[in-house]
């Protein structure tokens, strides 16, 4: 896995060292999309051929405009930014795609690169990353800047959830006690308390306000 310290300059000969990166920019804020328009236009050989304001646009639009980049939010309402990655991978495998997030959460970066984001970068960063990681991208490296590699080794650290178990862990944020997570979920108060041990075991806590801080710290639940 490559890192920011490890770009690999565009070879001799390499067609798309010479040609201009077209790049389709997903993100549901506008005034952000028109930063991010001005951001690409401000540097050589890359344009903006696409915008799109949702998971389920960026779809239909990539599907027509097949850009060489996608810079894809994450957090989107209707469709985000993970399940767009999917559908778009699945329209073509080869497809390279930077998430641009507000969010460091390491639960959402193992997110986006589980799911084929070639890169994870946060809103926050200097021009110059954003441009060099885009370049990098299309040259087909796998880029991650230092601390999100960071953030992303720490979450390997940490065992899966399994589906249930996050619903407990919501309920559980909600301040729902055993017996409305038992009549919630359709399963019993023993089966919660088994699911809550494991829940601390994989969190690696010690109670529930312990679980509810790590789950909120880490982005492994997203309260709207």
């Amino acid at each position: 896995m490559a890192t920011e310290s490890e770009f690999t300059a565009p070879k001799m000969g390499d067609a798309r060292a010479d040609t201009t990166i077209r790049i389709l920019v997903v993100d549901d804020h506008p005034p952000m999309r028109v930063g991010l328009v001005a951001l690409i236009g401000s540097q050589p050989g890359m344009e903006v051929v696409a915008e799109a304001c949702d998971g389920h646009e960026a779809i239909e639009v990539y599907d027509d405009v097949r850009p060489d980049v996608v810079l894809m939010d994450l957090r989107m309402p209707g469709m985000g930014g993970v399940e767009a990655i999917l559908a778009i991978r699945k329209l073509d495998r080869d497809a390279r795609i930077v998430v641009l997030s507000t969010y460091d959460w390491d639960e959402d970066i193992h997110r986006a690169i589980q799911s084929g984001a070639k890169s994870y970068l946060l809103k926050d960063m200097s021009t110059e990353e954003i441009a060099e990681t885009i370049r990098e991208v299309h040259l087909g490296d796998v880029s991650l800047p230092r601390k999100v590699a960071e953030r992303l080794e720490e979450r390997s650290h940490r065992q899966n959830l399994t589906e249930r178990e996050r619903d407990v862990l919501t309920a559980l944020i909600k301040g729902r006690s055993n017996k409305e997570i038992a009549a919630g979920l359709c399963i019993s108060e023993d089966t919660v308390k088994t699911h809550l041990k494991t829940l601390f075991a994989k969190l690696q806590v010690r109670d529930r306000t312990e679980a509810a801080i790590a789950a909120i710290r880490h982005g492994i639940v997203h309260l709207e």
